[in-house]
C-alpha cells in the first residue's frame, strides 16, 4: 500500500481557515488572467486533494497570491516556517514567469528554466503547486472561451508537460497538454475532437465488447484482473499523426484496454491471454517492467488487431505500477512534515526518505537537461542547440541529502566542498561520487550524488598546495581558486606577524628595552597597528637600523640623541651640497634620477621597495647621504613623510636609455617573492627561467616551511616592463603558486 497521511477533519479546517485568511486580505480583487484569487487558489486546491498533496501543499496554494497582500512573515506566524518556504518558492516562479512573458532576451527560456530548477529543487511540493496552480489557470481559461497569453500555452507544453512527464504525473500532463494544445491550435483540436466525437458511439461499443471479451478470457484461465477501456487525449493523438506520419484513422491507439493485476506474474500471464485471443502486431510490443522508463514507469504495452481488422491498444500492470502510472514520483514521496521522524539516524525509512529524495532530484535534471535541448534554437558552436550550449556551462549535483549544488562545468569534488561550505573544502580529503571513490580532481556530471570525506575540525587542518596548480586539475571554479589563495594567504600573514614579533623581541632583548610596549614601538615606526609593524619586520620592510633607533628613541627626551634613523636628521645645506659634489660629479654615473631643482645630486635607490622605471618615485633628503629614492605608494617613505614632511622632494628619472660607461643599458636591483609546492630540482627550474630571460641574479635566500617554499631573488632588470616579463616566466614553472615583486 502507498504511504500516505490520511486527510483528516483538523487538517481541512487548517485549509479552510487560510481560504478565509486569503478572502480577508484579498476580498474579490483578480489576477493578470481575469481570474479572481480566491477562486484560482480553490481550484488549485481541489486538483492538489485529488492527487492526494499533503495540508501544507494545499494552504501554500491558497497564500501564494497576491505576495503584496499576504506577506511570508504572516504566514510564517500562522501556519509555520515550511508553509512560508513554499509560497515563497511559488512567488519566486511566478516572478520568472513574468520576467520571461516580458523579456526579449533569446536566453530568458533557458536562465529561467535555470531558476526554475533551484527553486524547485529542495521540495517535491514546489512543483506539485505549480502543475496544479497552471492547470488552474488553463481550466479558467477553457471555462470562459477565450485563449490565455500564448506564453502560458507554450510554456505549459514545452515546460510544464515533460516535468509533469518526467515525475509521472500523467494523470496532469494529459490534461495540461489538451487544453494548451487547445489554445495553441484550435483548428487543428476542434477538428480531432469533432473526429473523435463523430466515432464515439461506435468505438466505445466496440471497446465495451473488448473489455467483456478479455475479461471472460482472463477469468477463463484464473487471472483475477480489472478491465476498462482508456481515456483518449488529443494531443498525443496529434503527436502520434505528426511523428508517424499517419492519418487519424491509422492511429493504434484510438482503442485501447487497460488491464490491471495484483503480481508482476500475473501482468505476463495476462499479455499470453491477449495474444493467444487477438493477433499481435510485430513490433508494437514494450516490456517497461523488465527495463522500466528513465521516470520509473512500469507496464507492458502490446498492440493487437481486433475481430474488426482494426487496432487495438493493451496495457498491462499491477495495483503499484497504476498508483505510480496515475501518480508518478508523488504516489511515494515523504513530504517533509511525515519525513521528519522517519529520517532519524539509521533507521531504515530514514534511508528510504533521502533514496526517494534523490530520486525526485535526478528525475528534476533530467527533465531540466531535456527541456533545454528542446528549447534551444538557431546555430551553437560544434552542432550544439544554443540552449545546450548554454546549459553546458553549468552542471547540478547532488549532496546526500538531495540537495541540489549549482557549480561550472568541469568542476571537481573540491569545488563541490568549498560550494557546499568554506571550513568542508578546507578539510575535504577525499570524495566518493555515488558510492564510488574517486580522486579529487575527478570532473563531475550532471545529476552525480556527492560525499565528502572531511578531516576533523583541529585548526590545523586546510587545503592542499597543489590544488592551486591548473595542471593537476583539482580546482575548476574562480571562487574555489580564491578561497584557497585566501586561507594561504591568511597562513602566511600569520607566519610573517610570528616571525616578524621574533625579530623584534630579539632587538629589545639586545638593547635591554623589554618593557617597551609593541603599541608604543609601532607609533614610533608610524605604523596603526602592532600586527602590521610584526609584518613589516618580517619582510624587512623596517631596516635594522631603523628598528634599533626607534626602540632608543623616546620622544621629548631632548637629550640629543638622533632620531629613528639618520634620514630623520636635520641635514645643513653645507651637507646637502657636499653629498652632491662628492657623488656624482660626472654625468652619466649613479642610479639614472634627477632631483628637480638640483643638479647632480647624491641619489641612492632605497633597499626598502628598490624602484626600476618607469616606477613613480621620490626622494628623501638623509643626513650625509644626499637622497633616499623610494617608490611613490614606499611604505617606509610614507612613515618618513609623516615625520618630516619637508624633507620629501620631487625626484623623476632621467632620460630614457641612459646608460653606463660602456653603452649597455642601467640595470636596477630588484627583488623577487617566490612561493611553490617545494620538490626536486624546483630551485634549478628557476633559475633556469630567469637565465633565459637575461636577468642576473645578484642575491638570493631561500627557505621551506610545511612543504611550501619560499624563495626571494634580487635580480637586476633595466626597467619594469623586464621585471614583468621575468615574473610571468618564473610563474610558468610548474608548482609555483605566486611569483610577486617584494
Amino acid at each position: 500500500m502507498v504511504d500516505r497521511k490520511p486527510i483528516t477533519g483538523e487538517d481541512d479546517a487548517r485549509v479552510q481557515r487560510a481560504l478565509a485568511l486569503a478572502a480577508d486580505a484579498v476580498g474579490e480583487a483578480v489576477g493578470a488572467s481575469g481570474e479572481a484569487y480566491l477562486d484560482h487558489a480553490r481550484g488549485t486546491i481541489s486538483i492538489l486533494r485529488s492527487i492526494d498533496a499533503d495540508t501544507t501543499t494545499r494552504i501554500a496554494a491558497a497564500l501564494c497570491e497576491p505576495a503584496s497582500l499576504l506577506p511570508r512573515e504572516s504566514i510564517d506566524r500562522e501556519f509555520g516556517a515550511d508553509t512560508g518556504r513554499l509560497v515563497e518558492a511559488m512567488r519566486q516562479i511566478r516572478r520568472l514567469h513574468v520576467l520571461r512573458q516580458a523579456g526579449a532576451n533569446a536566453q530568458a527560456p533557458k536562465e529561467t528554466l535555470r531558476r526554475m530548477l533551484l527553486a524547485m529543487a529542495a521540495d517535491i511540493r514546489v512543483v506539485l503547486l505549480r502543475l496544479a496552480s497552471r492547470l488552474q489557470t488553463l481550466r479558467f481559461h477553457a471555462s470562459i472561451r477565450r485563449p490565455p497569453d500564448p506564453t502560458v500555452s507554450r510554456e505549459t507544453l514545452d515546460v510544464l508537460a515533460p516535468l509533469a512527464n518526467r515525475i509521472g504525473l500523467w494523470q496532469l500532463k494529459w490534461e495540461l497538454e489538451d487544453l494548451a494544445f487547445r489554445f495553441i491550435e484550435p483548428e487543428t483540436y476542434r477538428r480531432l475532437a469533432r473526429d473523435l466525437e463523430e466515432r464515439r458511439t461506435e468505438r466505445e461499443a466496440k471497446v465495451a465488447a473488448a473489455v467483456q471479451h478479455l475479461r471472460d478470457a482472463l477469468g477463463a484461465v484464473g487471472v483475477p484482473a480489472e478491465v476498462s477501456g482508456r481515456p483518449k487525449h488529443i494531443y498525443s493523438i496529434w503527436n502520434k499523426m505528426r511523428s508517424k506520419q499517419r492519418d487519424f484513422e491509422e492511429i493504434s491507439d484510438l482503442r485501447g484496454l487497460r488491464v490491471i493485476v495484483d503480481t508482476v506474474e500475473q501482468c505476463y500471464a495476462a499479455l499470453d491471454v491477449v495474444h493467444s485471443t487477438w493477433t499481435p502486431v510485430p513490433d508494437e510490443y514494450d516490456d517497461y517492467i523488465s527495463k522500466p522508463k528513465a521516470n520509473g514507469y512500469r507496464s507492458l504495452h502490446t498492440v493487437v488487431t481486433a475481430e474488426d481488422g482494426r487496432s487495438l491498444e493493451v496495457q498491462i500492470r499491477t495495483h503499484e505500477m497504476h498508483r505510480f502510472a496515475e501518480y508518478g514520483v508523488a504516489s511515494h514521496w515523504r513530504y517533509k512534515e511525515r519525513a521528519a521522524g522517519a529520517a532519524g539516524a539509521g533507521s531504515a525509512r530514514g534511508e528510504q526518505v533521502f533514496e526517494d529524495r534523490i530520486a525526485w532530484m535526478r528525475e528534476l535534471l533530467a527533465w531540466q537537461r531535456e527541456v533545454g535541448e528542446a528549447l534551444g534554437s538557431g546555430a551553437a558552436p560544434q552542432g550544439k542547440s544554443a540552449a545546450t550550449s548554454t546549459l553546458d556551462d553549468r552542471i547540478y549535483v547532488l549532496t546526500p541529502q538531495a540537495r541540489v549544488i549549482e557549480l561550472p562545468a568541469g568542476a571537481t569534488p573540491v569545488d563541490f566542498a568549498y560550494q557546499v561550505h568554506t571550513s568542508l573544502g578546507h578539510r575535504c580529503r577525499g570524495a566518493k561520487v555515488d558510492g564510488q571513490m574517486v580522486p579529487l580532481n575527478t570532473p563531475l556530471r550532471n545529476g552525480q550524488t556527492v560525499e565528502i570525506i572531511a578531516a576533523k575540525e583541529t585548526g590545523h587542518e586546510g587545503p592542499s598546495l597543489d590544488w592551486l596548480n591548473p595542471q593537476l586539475g583539482y580546482l575548476h571554479s574562480q571562487r574555489s581558486r580564491a578561497k584557497v589563495r585566501q586561507w594561504f594567504n591568511a597562513r602566511e600573514h600569520e607566519r610573517d606577524v610570528a616571525a616578524g614579533r621574533e625579530r623584534i623581541e630579539k632587538v629589545l632583548q639586545r638593547e635591554g628595552r623589554t618593557t617597551l610596549a609593541f603599541e608604543d614601538l609601532a607609533r614610533r615606526l608610524g605604523y596603526a597597528e602592532v600586527s602590521a609593524m610584526f609584518v613589516a619586520a618580517a619582510r624587512e620592510e623596517i631596516g635594522q637600523r631603523q628598528l634599533e633607533e626607534a626602540i632608543r628613541h623616546e620622544p621629548g627626551r631632548g637629550d640629543g640623541r638622533a632620531d629613528a634613523t639618520d634620514e630623520f636628521e636635520e641635514p645643513s645645506l653645507a651637507a646637502v651640497i657636499a653629498s652632491r659634489r662628492r657623488g656624482q660629479a660626472a654625468a652619466g654615473q649613479g642610479d639614472g634620477v634627477l632631483v628637480v631643482g638640483l643638479d647632480s645630486l647624491l641619489t641612492q635607490l632605497a633597499r626598502c621597495c628598490r624602484p626600476v622605471p618607469p616606477d613613480r618615485i621620490s626622494g628623501f633628503v638623509t643626513h650625509g647621504r644626499g637622497v633616499s629614492v623610494h617608490r611613490s605608494e614606499c611604505s617606509t617613505l610614507a612613515q618618513l613623510a609623516r615625520r618630516s614632511p619637508e624633507r620629501v622632494i620631487e625626484t623623476s628619472w632621467g632620460s630614457p636609455g641612459a646608460a653606463i660607461g660602456d653603452s649597455r643599458p642601467r640595470r636596477y636591483p630588484v627583488d623577487i617573492e617566490v612561493r611553490a609546492g617545494d620538490r626536486t630540482g624546483l630551485l634549478r627550474e628557476i633559475v633556469e627561467a630567469l637565465a633565459r630571460d637575461r636577468v642576473n641574479v645578484i642575491g638570493m635566500q631561500t627557505s621551506t616551511r610545511r612543504q611550501e617554499a619560499r624563495m626571494r631573488f634580487t635580480v637586476e632588470v633595466v626597467d619594469a616592463a623586464q621585471l614583468q616579463q621575468t615574473l610571468s616566466a618564473v610563474r610558468g614553472v610548474a608548482g609555483v603558486t605566486s611569483a610577486r615583486r617584494g
